[in-house]
C-alpha cells in the first residue's frame, strides 16, 4: 500500500510511523524547508499515551514523568480556588516540550519513510498529489491530510469552512530556569487567563490568554507582565524568569464549522486538518494521536479493505473530536468573559459545581481505547 502523508507535524509523523510499521510504503510531504516542532509545550493525557502505545511510539515520551503538584485546578487572580482536580484524574498527565516530542517522533519514523521538505501541495485529485513545483505523486492508495488548520488537502474531501478567530490571543513560553510550584492549573480574570504547567525538569510552561480585537498588533512579554501584575504568586516570578526571546504569541483559531466528513474516496483527514480546536482542554495533540492510531489499526486490520477501513474511521472520529472541540470552545468563551456581572456569575457557578463532576468530565475525555487490530 502506497500512502502519501501531507504534513510533518505531530499528526503526520504519528500516522507515517504507524502505517510504515504496518508495512505501508509512506512518503511524507512537508511544506517547510525542514521538519521541526514549533511552539513551547503541550499536555499528553491518558488517551494520548494509549494512542502512542498502540502506534509503538510510547518510548518517545518515556522520559516524561508525571509532575502534577498536589493542588491543581482553577483559581481567581487573588489565588482563591474555584475548582480543584482530584490527582487521580490527571495522574497520567505528562507535559512535554514540543520540540523534544517532534524530534523523538522524527527519530522513530524509520528509514523506510521518505520525507520531502520544501514541498508544498497545490491540489489533491483522486490518487494523485500535485505539488507546487508542477510535479506529481501518482498511484497513491491513500492520501492523508495532516497539514493543519489551513489544509491544502481538506478541499479534496469536503467544502472547506476555513478558520475562525476565537476572540483572544495567547502568549506562550517556558521559563528559563526552574520555579518552585505548590499548585498548577489556570487562573481566570476579566477577559484574560493565565495557565501554569510544570515540566519534569522543574521549568514551567505557561500561557496567557487575553481578549483582543482581530488583527490588532500585540505586545511582547512586557505587555503580559503589565496585564497580570498583581495576580497571585508565582505568576510574577514565572514571567520574570522567562526569556523574552522565548515568548510566542498567536491568535487562537479553530475550524469555522465542523466538517461533515473526514473521508472522500481514498483521501482522509487527521489532526487539525480534520478538527482544529481551541487549546482549552489540552486535547489537540492527543486527538491527532488518536486519529493516527485509529487509522493505522483499521488499515492494518485483517479482512478489511482500504475503503472499508476509511469508512469505519470516519464517523466515530468525527463524533468524538467534534464533541471535544465544542467543549473546548465553550470553556474558552466562558473563561474569557469580561464583564463584572458575567465573571461573578461564572465564579459562583464554578465554586458551586461539585469537583467530582469536573473530575468525571476529565476522566470521560481520557476514556478512549484504540481499535483492536
Amino acid at each position: 500500500m502506497k500512502v502519501a502523508v501531507v504534513g510533518a507535524g505531530i499528526a503526520g509523523l504519528c500516522t507515517a510511523a504507524g502505517l510504515s510499521s504496518s508495512g505501508a510504503e509512506v512518503i511524507v510531504l512537508e511544506r517547510a524547508s525542514e521538519v521541526r516542532g514549533g511552539g513551547s509545550a503541550l499536555s499528553l493525557f491518558g488517551n494520548g499515551l494509549r494512542a502512542l502505545e498502540s502506534l509503538g511510539l510510547r518510548s518517545v515520551v518515556s522520559g516524561a514523568r508525571g509532575v502534577s503538584p498536589t493542588l491543581n485546578g482553577t483559581r481567581r487572580p487573588d489565588g482563591r480556588w474555584l475548582t480543584r482536580f482530584d490527582p487521580s484524574a490527571i495522574e497520567q498527565l505528562r507535559v512535554v516540550r514540543r520540540t523534544d516530542l517532534h524530534e523523538a517522533l522524527l527519530g522513530r519514523v524509520g528509514s523506510g519513510v521518505e520525507i520531502r521538505t520544501g514541498t508544498g501541495v497545490r491540489e489533491v485529485r483522486g490518487g494523485t498529489v500535485q505539488l507546487d513545483d508542477d510535479t506529481t505523486i501518482d498511484g497513491c492508495d491513500v492520501i492523508v491530510g495532516a497539514d493543519g488548520l489551513r489544509s491544502r488537502v481538506r478541499p479534496a474531501v469536503t467544502h472547506d469552512p476555513g478558520a475562525a478567530y476565537s476572540g483572544y490571543v495567547a502568549w506562550r513560553a517556558i521559563t528559563a530556569r526552574p520555579v518552585d510550584l505548590d499548585a498548577a492549573g489556570e487562573t481566570m480574570g476579566h477577559g484574560q487567563r493565565f495557565g501554569i504547567a510544570p515540566l519534569p525538569d522543574g521549568h514551567v510552561y505557561w500561557f496567557a490568554a487575553v481578549n483582543y480585537d482581530e488583527g490588532v498588533e500585540t505586545g511582547g512579554i512586557g505587555e503580559v507582565r503589565e496585564r497580570f501584575s498583581g495576580w497571585h504568586a508565582p505568576i510574577g516570578e514565572i514571567l520574570e524568569v522567562t526569556d523574552p526571546a522565548d515568548v510566542g504569541v498567536l491568535p487562537i483559531e479553530e475550524l469555522a464549522r465542523p466538517l461533515p466528513t473526514f473521508v472522500r474516496g481514498r483521501c482522509v483527514l487527521v489532526g487539525d486538518a480534520a478538527h482544529a480546536m481551541t487549546p482549552n482542554l489540552g486535547q489537540g495533540a492527543n486527538q491527532a494521536m488518536e486519529d493516527a492510531a485509529t487509522l493505522t489499526a483499521l488499515l492494518g486490520s485483517a479482512g478489511m479493505d482500504v475503503d472499508d477501513a476509511l469508512r469505519t474511521y470516519d464517523r466515530p472520529r468525527r463524533r468524538r473530536t467534534q464533541r471535544i472541540a465544542r467543549q473546548a470552545s465553550a470553556i474558552g468563551k466562558v473563561g474569557q468573559w469580561r464583564s463584572a456581572p458575567a465573571v461573578r456569575l461564572r465564579d459562583l457557578a464554578m465554586r458551586a459545581a461539585p469537583d467530582a463532576a469536573l473530575n468525571r468530565q476529565l476522566r470521560r475525555i481520557q476514556d478512549w481505547q484504540p481499535p483492536v487490530r
